[in-house]
């Protein structure tokens, strides 16, 4: 890979802000530190309320929600399942192959094992990774209809099975759905499906991950049956955690509390050993337990190994959760050996699709799509993701090895910076066979013969979307100088950053600003391997000096050589970190992470220039100045609009304030509820919530306004009247033709009939379609109203 190649990082770094004393206080109850550091943090992060503050800090004054949240299908899962238990039937959990759907089927085994015999009234299956894809399938429900199962409990998977769920049904077996991805249009007809988005966004188990969802079921049984269960609720929450951080879910409200619940359960394993397989995984990864790392970067992908190499991860629930510890021993070097043939398999294709690329105009393609017959399909995601990051460009890698005996290629995807990748994948559906995500991943696939039409038009969408593609950016949340490091060895301020932990999604880990800094003492131990070849994979250490500490810091730069790092000052971005490794060679543990690296006189420049973003989402000052802020006030509904109207706010030389409010359906959204509006939709609305459907009421409310007074109005104005896109204004107008309405356009302008012709067949369906996708904006606007301001600053796309 070139220079050229390599984009360039746009710098970010928020706005500083004094806490309130209060804030101050609240952290250094937590913990003896100074608590300026952290309480900017959680500041800045919107922990504004001191209620939410205590039970951020401190999980003892964090009350979860009940299971009972998720209502009667909660309800009906458990009659079912207390059901079976009376009446002997045989129950088999249907898992997933990734860390949480192992952790999910491993707490379901753990969990329901309680109340069932396991291996008699009681199994689990788990897809092979490498020859059958997520979810149920025909296959392996006849097996379970041939061993006379008459229940299924899916964890992590299942919700739009519909075709497979009918066919359980027909072999005499009920399903109980527990996942929390996309739900279908419809409910299936299953016994109950128990998914966290069925629930509203800001609601506390929103977030919640296959393995935190499974835990809530093991929970309501537990409260149903409670003289029955051995075991403590609590002994699965090590479980949960891993599941939780190594699947990248949001970790705020009851996913950070499971989260935090959890790591202290973990930390205990290499003493206690409850579960051995567990503890012996963190004595191969070198790790304790007590950090989020530990499962990032130790436990989660030595699970996710098994599957990407083997196909089958059966064996690493009964590694999880097995009592015997020499078979623990040999199933966890087992699961080590899987890990390091990922390493050297992601290693050989990271190089292969570099060689690729430097072959290529990378000026001409916007998004990366490339393939290879040879390229395992189980490390495609996990290269995808280094390709993305280092070109900064949204990468599709897909192998057409042909190993399943047809012409289909499948691979993996993606993004980088705010592109949501899965719109851009769901506008060449025509083009795939399968596919399925978020906006930061997906997968997917198609026929051989399609993929270079799948590449041109993709990119053309790209080009169409983004007419200057966004900057990858990196956001500095703090800045420090290395005498705030040095302090007992870079303890103490370990230890007040740490109160932030457990990091992830919507909690990133602090990067902290160091300027007008140095290297010394740069070196790496092995640039070239026995034979004389370039490592791939590299890590240069370092200490790191500015004028305000009597010694350097150490720290590592991975995936870099000592050549690169540069001469004289510079501005550096690092996180900070424990590495129990150098404790054990009696240095200190604590070190930081080189993120980024830029000469120290671009500083001055660049910070002078990003303006600051105002966040009055909950309160507006009454004295301000449009000459010098522009407010945004309507709720976007995506990243690129967000960041259109910051930018337009920077090119006329204001500071951009954030000022708009939920939708009035959102706002409303109990009292429609109470209302009873669901019944505009249909009888099939039960999985829409009362927003979509006020939205749909008023919408409605408007085409009949306009067809009686016989005005005219933009497409404009009703987006800002019902908040919708023009995609899904358009969506809402074609189901209103559906319902006998007209609509004709001139000048930009539409004008609204009616007739008298009556529903077509297929109108209810239609407003079913129109529902789903105003729920889907909905739950958009909902995030950009909560989502923290530093996490707007670093996604946004401004300079």
């Amino acid at each position: 890979m070139t220079v050229s190649q390599t984009p360039a990082l746009e710098w970010q770094t928020a706005a500083a802000s004094q806490p309130p004393d209060w804030l101050i206080a609240a952290v250094r109850k937590a913990a003896p530190v100074s608590g300026e550091f952290a309480a900017q943090l959680l500041w800045q992060r919107g922990l504004q309320d001191p209620q939410q503050v205590a039970g951020f800090l401190d999980p003892n004054q964090y009350q979860p929600a009940p299971a009972d949240s998720f209502g009667q299908e909660m309800q009906q899962a458990v009659d079912r399942l207390v059901q079976a238990r009376e009446q002997q039937q045989k129950v088999a959990i249907w898992g997933d192959f990734d860390a949480d759907g192992v952790t999910a089927t491993a707490v379901l085994w753990d969990g329901l094992g309680q109340f069932f015999i396991q291996q008699e009234t009681l199994t689990y299956t788990i897809p092979n990774r490498l020859i059958e894809s997520h979810g149920l399938s025909r296959r392996g429900l006849d097996q379970l209809a041939a061993q006379n199962y008459d229940l299924i409990v899916t964890c992590d998977t299942g919700s739009t099975d519909l075709d497979e769920i009918h066919y359980a049904q027909q072999l005499g077996m009920d399903v109980i759905v527990t996942d929390h991805h996309t739900l279908p249009d419809q409910r299936p007809p299953v016994t109950a499906i128990i998914n966290p988005r069925s629930l509203a966004r800001e609601h506390p188990l929103a977030h919640l991950s296959g393995v935190a969802v499974a835990y809530k079921l093991v929970e309501a049984m537990y409260l149903a049956l409670p003289d029955v269960p051995e075991q403590p609720l609590e002994h699965f929450l090590d479980l949960v955690a891993i599941g939780l951080i190594a699947d990248l879910v949001q970790l705020s409200g009851d996913c950070r509390y499971l989260a935090q619940r959890g790591i202290e359960q973990l930390q205990q394993q290499l003493t206690r050993r409850t579960r051995p397989g567990v503890a012996k995984l963190l004595e191969l990864c070198k790790r304790s337990g007590d950090r989020p790392t530990d499962i990032s970067f130790g436990i989660g992908p030595r699970i996710n190994a098994v599957s990407r190499i083997h196909g089958d991860a059966s064996f690493c629930v009964e590694l999880l959760t097995s009592q015997d510890a020499a078979r623990c021993q040999d199933l966890a070097a087992e699961t080590e050996l899987a890990n390091t043939r990922r390493k050297a398999l992601q290693k050989t294709v990271v190089q292969q699709v570099t060689a690729k690329l430097e072959q290529l105009d990378l000026s001409t393609m916007q998004v990366i799509v490339l393939s290879d017959p040879q390229w395992p399909l189980g490390v495609l995601g996990l290269v995808a993701g280094q390709v993305a990051q280092t070109y900064g460009r949204p990468t599709i890698l897909l192998s057409t090895d042909g190993l399943v005996g047809d012409d289909i290629a499948r691979g993996s995807a993606r993004s980088v910076s705010r592109i949501d990748l899965y719109e851009l994948v769901k506008e060449q559906a025509h083009l795939l066979q399968s596919f399925g995500g978020h906006p930061f991943a997906a997968g997917m696939s198609l026929e051989v013969e399609n993929i270079l039409l799948f590449t041109e038009a993709i990119n053309q969408q790209f080009r169409q979307r983004f007419q200057t593609p966004p900057q990858p950016t990196v956001q500095a949340d703090l800045t420090i100088t290395v005498a705030d490091l040095e302090r007992e060895g870079g303890q103490t301020l370990f230890k007040e950053l740490k109160l932030l932990e457990p990091c992830g999604m919507g909690n990133p880990v602090p990067k902290l600003l160091i300027q007008n800094c140095w290297f010394e003492n740069v070196w790496n131990r092995n640039i070239k391997d026995r034979r004389g070849n370039k490592v791939q994979y590299i890590k240069t250490e370092f200490e790191l000096w500015d004028d305000t500490a009597e010694r350097g810091f150490p720290g590592l730069w991975w995936g870099h050589y000592r050549d690169e790092v540069p001469q004289g000052n510079c501005d550096v971005i690092v996180e900070l970190d424990f590495n129990s490794y150098r404790g054990k060679q009696q240095q200190s543990p604590y070190e930081v992470r080189l993120i980024a690296v830029r000469p120290a006189a671009q500083s001055e420049t660049e910070s002078t220039e990003t303006p600051q973003i105002l966040d009055w989402r909950q309160t507006c000052p009454l004295d301000w100045s449009p000459e010098s802020i522009a407010v945004v006030d309507q709720c976007p509904l995506s990243w690129d609009q967000l960041g259109v109207d910051l930018q337009q706010a920077q090119a006329e030389g204001k500071q951009a304030a954030m000022s708009y409010g939920l939708p009035v359906a959102m706002v409303h959204e109990q009292q429609a509820a109470d209302r009873g509006v669901a019944a505009i939709a249909g009888e099939d609305s039960s999985n829409v919530t009362s927003a979509a459907v006020t939205c749909w009421e008023q919408w409605v409310g408007v085409a009949k306004y306009l067809v009686r007074t016989g005005q005219a109005v933009t497409y404009l104005q009703l987006q800002q009247k019902l908040s919708l896109s023009r995609r899904t204004l358009e969506l809402g107008i074609q189901t209103l033709e559906s319902l006998g309405f007209t609509f004709q356009v001139a000048e930009d302008r539409l004008h609204v009939q009616r007739t008298e012709e009556g529903p077509t067949a297929d109108a209810n369906q239609r407003i079913q379609t129109f529902l789903q996708a105003v729920q889907e904006e909905q739950f958009q606007q909902q995030y950009f109203q909560t989502v923290p301001l530093e996490t707007v600053q670093a996604t946004a796309g401004l300079p």
